[in-house]
């Protein structure tokens, strides 16, 4: 089973150099929270992308073809992620050490960790993509008012993509004689890193911004995790069961609305704006 055709979308993000990295003041600790997962991406997805090429030859024609785009998108996302992290990096230079670890983690599961689980992660990585991507589309108001548009937009354009591609991963991995249990342990351990790695930034980042023991900041981002973990739990325990597959899952209603508003001419994204809520 896999999906529709993947598009590939040739987006590019120019930050200013001023731009202030903390780039929703109204709630900065989530441009924090969001911030620490975009750290993230260059050394993940690169991961998940080489674990997936990686099986290429072993898929029939139909599949090495969508496995082939959904690549495309997931490289898009982490050059464009390293744009804005090399502004992270700058203004806060103690996440420099936490990117040194980043790069070693995904480099030793590239290098010592099995085909069958590299598949495997890709795969459950992706469902906690789409979890938070399905988490993201029901707090967009809350969340995203007042933030700069192109963060914005680049961290919004990537969980849309997540959810159209939901399936790829998955199916490469089935294709290739993966089990359901490596996969749902694949799906735990990328859960359990992203979930490590994202705190440690995002502590980081809150205490250079002077709100490290803001209960304000705190009681916020209590919220937004117990919330969260209420769309990210169920959303694994039904994926891991027999007979599943992502494309069960049902996608969030404005993400997939909002990449119909690519320029077809460009292949870009508009900058999002509020007023993309409106009826």
């Amino acid at each position: 089973m896999t999906a529709a055709a993947l598009p590939t979308r040739s987006i590019r993000f120019v930050y200013p150099d001023d731009m202030d990295p903390l780039w929703s003041r109204r709630r900065p600790e989530f441009a924090c929270a969001a911030n620490s997962v975009s750290l993230l991406m260059p050394y993940v997805e690169p991961y998940v992308v080489k674990s997936v090429r990686a099986a290429l030859p072993d898929l029939d024609e139909d599949l090495r073809a969508q496995a082939r785009a959904y690549l495309d998108q997931e490289k898009a996302h982490h050059v464009q992620h390293r744009r804005l992290n090399d502004l992270l990096t700058r203004r806060y230079p103690r996440l420099q050490r936490l990117e040194r670890l980043m790069r070693r983690t995904f480099a030793w599961l590239g290098r010592r960790r099995s085909p069958a689980f590299n598949l495997a992660f890709a795969a459950g990585f992706e469902t906690v993509a789409y979890s938070s991507a399905r988490w993201t589309d029901k707090h967009l108001r809350e969340l995203f008012a007042g933030a700069h548009p192109l963060p914005a937009t680049l961290f919004l354009w990537h969980l849309a993509e997540e959810v159209e591609h939901k399936s790829v991963a998955y199916d490469v991995q089935r294709a290739t004689g993966g089990k359901r249990l490596t996969y749902a342990l694949g799906m735990v351990v990328s859960m359990l890193l992203l979930a490590g790695f994202s705190v440690a930034g995002t502590l980081v980042m809150l205490r250079e911004e002077g709100l490290l023991f803001s209960p304000r900041a705190h009681a916020r981002l209590l919220k937004w995790s117990v919330s969260f973990v209420f769309e990210l739990f169920p959303t694994m325990l039904v994926s891991a069961l027999p007979g599943h597959h992502p494309s069960m899952l049902a996608d969030p209603p404005f993400l997939g609305r909002w990449l119909e508003s690519l320029d077809p001419a460009t292949g870009t994204m508009p900058a999002w704006s509020m007023d993309f809520l409106e009826p």
